[in-house]
Protein backbone atom coordinates (compact mmCIF):
# COMPACT_ATOMS: atom_id res chain seq x y z
CA UNK A 1 0.00 0.00 0.00
CA UNK A 2 1.12 3.57 -1.04
CA UNK A 3 1.95 6.01 1.74
CA UNK A 4 2.58 9.94 1.89
CA UNK A 5 3.31 11.93 4.26
CA UNK A 6 1.87 15.58 5.22
CA UNK A 7 3.81 18.41 6.60
CA UNK A 8 3.86 17.52 9.94
CA UNK A 9 5.22 14.23 8.77
CA UNK A 10 2.66 12.01 9.93
CA UNK A 11 1.64 8.98 7.30
CA UNK A 12 -1.38 8.94 5.38
CA UNK A 13 -2.82 6.01 3.70
CA UNK A 14 -4.63 6.15 0.72
CA UNK A 15 -8.19 4.02 1.24
CA UNK A 16 -8.28 0.58 -1.35
CA UNK A 17 -11.30 2.09 -3.45
CA UNK A 18 -13.92 0.82 -6.11
CA UNK A 19 -15.73 3.08 -8.80
CA UNK A 20 -18.59 2.43 -10.45
CA UNK A 21 -21.12 4.53 -12.72
CA UNK A 22 -24.97 3.81 -13.84
CA UNK A 23 -27.43 6.18 -15.70
CA UNK A 24 -28.31 8.20 -12.04
CA UNK A 25 -24.47 8.45 -10.58
CA UNK A 26 -21.34 7.70 -9.89
CA UNK A 27 -20.10 5.51 -6.67
CA UNK A 28 -17.35 4.94 -4.76
CA UNK A 29 -16.71 2.33 -2.24
CA UNK A 30 -13.75 3.30 0.00
CA UNK A 31 -12.40 0.62 2.49
CA UNK A 32 -11.42 2.51 5.69
CA UNK A 33 -11.66 -0.32 8.17
CA UNK A 34 -11.90 1.66 12.11
CA UNK A 35 -12.80 4.78 10.58
CA UNK A 36 -16.26 6.08 12.36
CA UNK A 37 -18.70 8.64 11.71
CA UNK A 38 -17.60 10.75 14.11
CA UNK A 39 -13.77 10.17 12.70
CA UNK A 40 -14.52 10.81 8.70
CA UNK A 41 -14.25 14.22 6.84
CA UNK A 42 -15.31 14.32 3.13
CA UNK A 43 -15.39 17.96 1.86
CA UNK A 44 -15.66 19.51 -2.04
CA UNK A 45 -13.10 21.77 -2.63
CA UNK A 46 -14.20 23.18 -6.64
CA UNK A 47 -13.23 20.48 -8.31
CA UNK A 48 -11.58 18.47 -5.57
CA UNK A 49 -13.64 15.67 -3.86
CA UNK A 50 -11.49 14.98 -0.24
CA UNK A 51 -12.11 11.86 1.99
CA UNK A 52 -9.95 12.23 5.20
CA UNK A 53 -10.67 9.28 8.15
CA UNK A 54 -8.68 8.38 11.42
CA UNK A 55 -8.25 5.09 12.66
CA UNK A 56 -6.70 5.38 16.28
CA UNK A 57 -4.25 2.67 17.28
CA UNK A 58 -5.79 -0.61 19.17
CA UNK A 59 -3.32 -0.74 22.43
CA UNK A 60 -2.77 -4.42 22.99
CA UNK A 61 -0.94 -6.43 26.05
CA UNK A 62 2.92 -8.35 25.44
CA UNK A 63 5.40 -7.62 23.20
CA UNK A 64 4.71 -7.51 19.16
CA UNK A 65 6.20 -10.31 17.66
CA UNK A 66 4.57 -9.00 14.15
CA UNK A 67 2.68 -5.53 13.65
CA UNK A 68 0.96 -5.50 10.54
CA UNK A 69 -2.47 -3.72 11.54
CA UNK A 70 -2.59 -0.49 10.08
CA UNK A 71 -3.86 2.37 12.07
CA UNK A 72 -3.59 6.70 11.39
CA UNK A 73 -4.99 8.73 8.96
CA UNK A 74 -6.98 7.74 5.34
CA UNK A 75 -6.88 10.26 3.01
CA UNK A 76 -7.89 9.84 -0.95
CA UNK A 77 -8.76 12.58 -3.31
CA UNK A 78 -10.72 12.35 -6.87
CA UNK A 79 -11.37 14.87 -9.80
CA UNK A 80 -14.88 15.31 -10.09
CA UNK A 81 -15.97 16.49 -13.47
CA UNK A 82 -19.24 19.18 -14.15
CA UNK A 83 -21.30 16.08 -14.90
CA UNK A 84 -21.97 15.66 -11.10
CA UNK A 85 -24.43 17.59 -9.07
CA UNK A 86 -22.52 18.67 -6.24
CA UNK A 87 -26.13 19.49 -4.17
CA UNK A 88 -26.53 15.60 -4.73
CA UNK A 89 -23.28 13.57 -2.62
CA UNK A 90 -24.28 11.52 -0.28
CA UNK A 91 -22.11 9.25 2.41
CA UNK A 92 -22.78 6.08 4.31
CA UNK A 93 -20.22 4.49 6.20
CA UNK A 94 -20.95 0.74 7.32
CA UNK A 95 -18.55 -2.00 8.38
CA UNK A 96 -15.74 -0.37 7.47
CA UNK A 97 -16.87 0.39 3.74
CA UNK A 98 -17.47 4.70 3.02
CA UNK A 99 -20.05 4.48 0.53
CA UNK A 100 -20.25 8.00 -1.58
CA UNK A 101 -22.81 8.26 -4.30
CA UNK A 102 -22.79 10.95 -6.79
CA UNK A 103 -25.57 12.27 -8.47
CA UNK A 104 -25.45 12.79 -12.20
CA UNK A 105 -26.56 16.29 -13.46
CA UNK A 106 -30.11 15.84 -14.90
CA UNK A 107 -28.90 17.55 -18.22
CA UNK A 108 -26.14 14.90 -18.50
CA UNK A 109 -28.60 11.71 -17.83
CA UNK A 110 -29.41 9.49 -20.43
CA UNK A 111 -32.63 10.24 -22.32
CA UNK A 112 -34.66 8.97 -24.65
CA UNK A 113 -35.33 10.79 -28.24
CA UNK A 114 -38.79 10.34 -29.33
CA UNK A 115 -39.31 9.61 -32.93
CA UNK A 116 -42.03 10.91 -34.82
CA UNK A 117 -43.21 10.01 -38.62
CA UNK A 118 -43.84 12.58 -41.19
CA UNK A 119 -46.30 12.08 -43.96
Amino acid sequence: MEETKDLQGMKKYPAPCDILQNKESVVLHLEMPGVTKETLDINIDNDLLIIDGKKEKVHFKGNYLLNEIRHGDFHQEYTIDNTIDRNNINAVIKNGVVTLTLGVKESEKPRKIKVLTKE
